[in-house]
């Protein structure tokens, strides 16, 4: 479910330039996605090239797998309390600064990890910034496989369209680092999703959904202007 659109050039140059937000004897989060991928990348050089120590907290197997490999040195999540700073990608971002995350089916891990951080970042190109939530991505809800049906009905009952997240080159359904299952939801247009969100977290068998409200403090945004790319920063009032 990912959006084509987004430019792979744009999404470099916002890893890149989030990477410096990290400093010296940071504990940073280590978000998940294909622009997470630009940001490890420069986390790596910089230790190489300026020598500063870092330790990262990836949200998912894949970004532990590329952390390890390109020498950053890491720590699991479940052992860490607080967090110096968190960054990391999103599918769609509002102009509250609220975003879905979800399309890479570690929502509940990042969502944990930007709870934790005394300052959660989210860096996107300018393909991801929405007027409303849900205009082009369905809301990821993770779910224990043995509340699927009940679950699913739960969704239908909110309005809501859920498809199973079925996996690619592999049969079934995607599983999650978790060991989980996973819902695509389309709602209708306008719907109220703080309040779907509160619904389908009281919910028996949700674990988590992809919607993060209140939680990014920042939102730098890679886009291509008149005389190439430039970066935005859009900060929660």
């Amino acid at each position: 479910m990912k959006n084509t659109q987004s430019n792979p050039e744009t999404k470099k140059f916002v890893g890149v330039a989030a990477a410096q937000l990290v400093k010296d004897g940071m504990v940073a989060g280590i978000g998940t996605g294909s622009t997470m991928v630009f940001l490890i990348e420069e986390l790596a050089r910089r230790i190489q090239a300026e020598g500063i120590k870092i330790t990262g907290v990836p949200t998912s197997f894949a970004s532990r797998l590329l952390c390890r490999k390109l020498g950053i040195p890491v720590a699991d999540m479940g052992d860490v309390a607080s967090l110096d700073i968190a960054i990391d990608g999103a599918d769609e971002v509002d102009p509250n600064l609220d975003v879905i995350k979800g399309g890479g089916a570690a929502h509940t891990r990042e969502k944990i990890t930007a709870a934790m951080a005394k300052e959660f970042v989210v860096i996107v190109d300018e393909s991801k910034l929405v007027q409303k939530l849900g205009t082009t991505f369905a809301i990821p809800v993770e779910v224990l496989p043995a509340g699927l049906t009940f679950v699913e009905r739960a969704i239908r009952d909110l309005g809501g369209e859920p498809a199973l997240r079925m996996g690619v080159r592999k049969d079934g359904p995607v599983v999650t680092d978790n060991g989980q299952l996973l819902f695509d939801a389309k709602f209708p247009m306008g719907a109220d999703y703080r309040a779907i969100d509160q619904k389908l977290h009281a919910t028996p068998g949700v674990v988590e959904t992809g919607l993060f409200f209140d939680l990014a403090k920042k939102v730098l945004v890679g886009c291509q202007g008149a005389g190439g790319l430039e970066l935005k920063t859009l900060v929660r009032k």
